[in-house]
Order: structure tokens, then C-alpha cells, then sequence
């Protein structure tokens, strides 16, 4: 029996929407006793062999469930030479997420058993997380048939998508929905009209129109979530958004679950924390999809988040490789890597005290657990250790050199940030301790 023993934690629960200084008792990889209030070693000691327990002295800094990163791009199979697994669960580690959920947006795409087990396979032996694999909600993510999502639930699908590939054909996209429904899978969707934003490389308005950029209208969002919706209605399907990003979208997802659709969406770091005047001279670092948003509807989108509407914030890690990004920006494709960024940047909201701890982490460990589910993502007698220890003030400069993903494409490079992770651990082992190479 290993025993671990975290002591003079503020303790992080987004569960109990609580942040208290306290002990947390760790037993063969899972959670066994939390002590709040002043947690000192000698009450949190109590009853155990002092001599079989590992005390780690937290000094006050915060202890949160690991986060649960949805949406995660890595290079295999097809684009080893931007993201492996070994990297990417370095990276993970790092940046306290101990959940990766991969997508499926790989080349050759993962649209079957098989290709679903080579994944699984190799983030097992590479990754220093954990890894859940999403599968292709069609073959080839052509949008033209489904794949066979039953046998994909059975080699390890924790949902389905095809990513920004939207499904175009309403004939196929339900069928696809009634046969999840029937097998109680979660699918994934990117509400996008793919006509109108076709080419697009901002959001329209005054600020596109002056840099000549071409760009699509925030109803094109709009107008792909009432489409989906429409069909969740008919079918009754588990349906989750992968990104909203925009004011107008949110009334349709209001409304969608005051009429008890089982509805859930998430959005991205970059639409949380950047604005479309971040463009500014053509950085393609600042390129992402969908695009940068309007300030008014970051400010709402901040808001769903904090009331709850909004449930999940994902990195969207994208690894792109310099290539790829050093182009016009109109050529230059679109992601960014955010699995190590991704805990400092998303605390600028914190120190703007826009949004609390418990509320932070509600939409980055219990909601997506909860949503996938998963037994992690929370502070309770019983969950798995998945643990992250961070320091929320101290100052970081981003030195995108550093970073361990293969590839550095994120706009934050030089960025000022506050907040630091100190130790991350999966199932009460350590994966990650600050100064690690």
C-alpha cells in the first residue's frame, strides 16, 4: 500500500464550488480522506503509519483535479513530425492536464476498430496520461456514411466527431444520430455553416474589411447550432458543441437546454482570452478556427461560462509545424498548441476576477469528466488521484522554445502570464515536477 499525504493545500473543488485550505490523503492511486480548515500534518496523520506515508507540504498553493482537455490534436497516425504521444503527454504533464481526449482528425482518420487500437496501443506505451481516443462520427470524415460506432464504442470511443468537417447532409447526419442514441453515445459537433465560412480567415466587421482578410459572420455559427439542434430534437441524441464563440450562438443553446435537449457545449482558451484585434499584423500564430472573435463576444462568452451555460473550456491543441504557419496569412493554417499553455493563460480570467477557481475548474476537470463518463475530474473520497499542484500568481514569461510540444505554434510566445504548475500527478503517481526536463 503507497500512501501519499498533500498537507497545507488550498484545495480546488469545483464539485462542492469551494476553496479551502486543507489535507488530502492519497491511497494506492485513488483519494481516501480530505481534511479541511487548517490541515496540518498531525491531524491529517492521524490514525496512519507515519512511517508508509509520503508528506508533501503544498506551502499553501492550490490542489485541483487534473484537467480533462477535449479536443486534442496529435500528429498519429499521419503527422508524427508535429505531435507524437510521448510529446504530447510530456506536454500534458506539464500544463496539469491528465486527460487527454484526442481527436480523430488524424491521417489516415480514425474510423475504425483497428486504427482505434493502434491509438490506444501507443498512447499507452508513450503517453505519461491518461488518454481517451475519439472516433469518426463517418468514414472518412467525408460526411457520406457512418461509421460502425458500436464496434468503435467497444475498442475504446468515448465519443464521436468529425471534427470541422461539418456533415452536411441532414440525411446522413440523423441517421448517424439515431443509431448513436440507441447505443447511448456522445456525439461532437462543430456548429459551422461550411458555405459561408469557406475560405474565411476572420470574422467579418470593421477590422477584417481593413486588413483585407476574407471572413465569415458570426451567424455562420449561429445558423450551424439551430441546425443541430433541430436534429438533436428529432432524434434525441447526446450532443455536445465543440466550440461556441460567439454572442449570437447563445440564446439558441439557452433555450436548447431550458427545453431539457441533452445539449452541453464547450469553447476554446484562445475565443476566452483573445480578441480578433490580436490579428493585428497578420501574426498566423493568431489563427485559429474558428476565428477570433469581437471583445463584446469574448465578454459573452466569459459569461456562459461563468453562469454555467457554457460548460466545458478545452486547449484545442493543433500542432502546426513551421511550414505551415510561416505564410500568408490568408494560406497559413489555422491551431494553435495549448496543452502546456493552456493553465496559465486561462488564469488572465482569475486575475481579472472574472471567473473563481471552482468555477475555472468546473468546465476544465468535472464537467468534461462528467460529460465522457469519466470517475476523475473531482476533490472526493474515492476519485482516482488525478492531481494538479500549481502556483496561481507566480509570473511566467512564455518562451515558446520551451515549450515540449514538437511543434510551437502559440500566440502567447513572449506573453507575460500568471501561474505556474508545480507537480501533476495521474493515479497518484507523479508525472511532472517544476524544473523537469
Amino acid at each position: 500500500m503507497t500512501q501519499t499525504l498533500f498537507t497545507n493545500a488550498r484545495l480546488i473543488d469545483p464539485e462542492g464550488d469551494t476553496d479551502q485550505i486543507g489535507a488530502l490523503l492519497v491511497t494506492d492511486g485513488k483519494i481516501t480522506r480530505i481534511i479541511l480548515q487548517d490541515g496540518n500534518s498531525g491531524d491529517a496523520l492521524a490514525g496512519l503509519d507515519e512511517t508508509d506515508v509520503t508528506v508533501i507540504d503544498c506551502a499553501g498553493k492550490c490542489l485541483a483535479p487534473g484537467i480533462v482537455d477535449i479536443g486534442v490534436k496529435v500528429g498519429e497516425p499521419g503527422e508524427r513530425h508535429k505531435e507524437s504521444f510521448g510529446t504530447a503527454g510530456q506536454a500534458a504533464a506539464a500544463g496539469g492536464v491528465t486527460t487527454m481526449v484526442t481527436r480523430p482528425d488524424t491521417n489516415p482518420p480514425i474510423d475504425t476498430p483497428e486504427q482505434l487500437d493502434f491509438i490506444r496501443r501507443r498512447a499507452t506505451d508513450e503517453a505519461r496520461v491518461n488518454v481517451r481516443p475519439m472516433a469518426a462520427l463517418t468514414k472518412g470524415r467525408e460526411g457520406r456514411e457512418m461509421t460502425e460506432i458500436g464496434f468503435l464504442m467497444d475498442a475504446g470511443a468515448v465519443a464521436f466527431t468529425d471534427c470541422d468537417h461539418v456533415v452536411t447532409d441532414n440525411k446522413v447526419l440523423s441517421r448517424a444520430m439515431t443509431y448513436a442514441r440507441s447505443l447511448g453515445a456522445l456525439v461532437i459537433g462543430h456548429p459551422q455553416d461550411p458555405g459561408l465560412s469557406k475560405g474565411a480567415a476572420a470574422t467579418s466587421g470593421k477590422f477584417a474589411s481593413l486588413r483585407g482578410l476574407p471572413s465569415v459572420s458570426p451567424m455562420a455559427e449561429r445558423m450551424g447550432l439551430d441546425r443541430d439542434i433541430a436534429l438533436v430534437e428529432m432524434t434525441g441524441v447526446r450532443y455536445h458543441v465543440d466550440q461556441l464563440t460567439t454572442a449570437r450562438a447563445l440564446p439558441a443553446l439557452e433555450r436548447a437546454k431550458a427545453n431539457g435537449f441533452k445539449v452541453t457545449a464547450g469553447t476554446s482558451m484562445h475565443h476566452l482570452t483573445l480578441n480578433e484585434m490580436d490579428l493585428a499584423d497578420y501574426r498566423t500564430f493568431f489563427k485559429v478556427k474558428p476565428p477570433l472573435r469581437s471583445e463584446d463576444d469574448r465578454k459573452a462568452i466569459v459569461e456562459a461560462i461563468r453562469s454555467g451555460l457554457i460548460d466545458v473550456i478545452g486547449s484545442f491543441h493543433t500542432p502546426q509545424d513551421e511550414e505551415s504557419k510561416r505564410l500568408p496569412f490568408e494560406e497559413a493554417a489555422s491551431g494553435a498548441v495549448g496543452l502546456e499553455t493552456m493553465l496559465p493563460v486561462i488564469l488572465r480570467l482569475y486575475h481579472a476576477e472574472e471567473l473563481s477557481l471552482p468555477c475555472l475548474f468546473r468546465a476544465l476537470s468535472f464537467n468534461p469528466a462528467k460529460l465522457l463518463g469519466l470517475d476523475c475530474g473531482r476533490l472526493s473520497e474515492g476519485a482516482p488521484a488525478d492531481l494538479v499542484l500549481f502556483d496561481p500568481d507566480k509570473p511566467v514569461v512564455l518562451d515558446r522554445f520551451k515549450l515540449r510540444s514538437k511543434s510551437k505554434n502559440t500566440p502567447f510566445d513572449g506573453a507575460r502570464l500568471q501561474g505556474r504548475v508545480l507537480g501533476t500527478w495521474v493515479a497518484g503517481d507523479r508525472v511532472f515536477a517544476e524544473g523537469q526536463a
